[in-house]
């Protein structure tokens, strides 16, 4: 492997001044400086990235904490934001939470030892107090995460106000909805938008909503179990599109015709939606851009400017497929 002495050596300059010019820090004259930018080519030399992230506590790195990278929606939601920073010179690292504030603790921890230069993180779950003291700049995306920290969101509540609402303007007469879990404020909000449309009706109980944890089998088997036990149930609202195909899977299982029996309506707004048999109506976010603009924030933190806009909100679409047309 080519060293910074072998490059110095072919050069015929000293390894002080191959330094300057690879950190371009520091005079060199313009003769020297392309003997050197030679050799670099010439030997083919990459420079350790590892020994200048320790000598200028920088690593063109940013972090990505996320809480479940088999969830699909989060795979969309980080391409956003490498696609932004690749353009910027920073590579990513992703790490997967699992919801577990110890497993988000850890992370960071390592990345401040690793001198990684921001994190986008998404989590509701993050320790306040632990974030304070982190002194790395960070950008929430998908879920508020401290009240000074700049997040990138939607309004979830409305959004599932809008899903369910859609609902009866199809014709449905009894709508239940899967959640997610309950300590994702995501999950909540959703939640708190059906409950605001289908509260004081008096066909409504509580056994209408279950939990499907934001999974599309466990949403399938839950659907299910909902379905035997109230037949009359016509319309469903998933909290996210997975387990939205989740649903689909369960009315299939049960010869539901879908939107026929059953209508059914996501939310995110994710690819696979659109791959389904039949479609999947959904409240659909504008991931990329939500994702593109956090990075984008975070990369101004870094350059150590400010953000005085600390929540944006981006408009959600209802995107009307054939789960729901009737």
């Amino acid at each position: 492997m080519t060293t910074i002495k072998d490059v110095a050596h072919h050069a015929e300059v000293s390894v002080a001044t191959v330094s300057r010019v690879i950190n371009r820090n520091g005079y060199v004259n313009e003769d020297t400086r392309k003997k050197v930018e030679a050799a670099v080519e010439e030997l083919n030399y990459k420079p350790n990235s590892v020994a200048r992230s320790l000598f200028k506590k920088q690593s063109k790195t940013i972090g990505i904490i996320v809480p479940d990278i088999t969830n699909p929606y989060f795979p969309e939601l980080v391409r956003g934001v490498e696609d932004y920073l690749i353009k910027k010179g920073f590579t990513t690292i992703l790490c997967n939470s699992d919801e577990d504030p110890e497993k988000e603790r850890l992370y960071l921890d390592v990345m401040k030892q690793k001198y990684v230069d921001g994190v986008i993180i998404v989590s509701n779950m993050a320790e306040r107090e632990f974030i304070d003291e982190c002194d790395i700049p960070m950008v929430a995306l998908d879920r508020n995460v401290h009240q000074e920290m700049p997040a990138f969101v939607i309004d979830n509540r409305d959004g599932g106000r809008v899903a369910t609402e859609h609902l009866f303007d199809v014709g449905c007469k009894r709508v239940a909805h899967i959640k997610g879990p309950d300590q994702v404020i995501n999950s909540e909000e959703r939640y708190e938008g059906y409950i605001e449309v289908v509260n004081g009706r008096d066909w409504f109980q509580d056994s209408f909503v279950v939990s499907g944890n934001f999974e599309q089998k466990q949403a399938a088997q839950v659907t299910k179990q909902l379905l035997n036990k109230h037949p009359e149930i016509d319309g469903i609202f998933a909290g996210n599109d997975a387990m939205a195909v989740g649903v689909l899977k369960a009315a299939e299982s049960l010869n539901l015709k879908v939107p026929e029996d059953l209508a059914i309506i996501g939310f995110d707004g994710i690819d696979l939606t659109e791959m389904t048999s039949p479609e999947l109506t959904t409240l659909s976010q504008p991931i990329y851009q939500m994702s593109r603009d956090a990075a984008k924030a975070l990369i101004t933190l870094i350059e150590g400017k400010t953000i005085k806009q600390k929540e944006n909100l981006f408009p959600l679409q209802l995107l009307k497929r054939q789960s729901t047309k009737r």
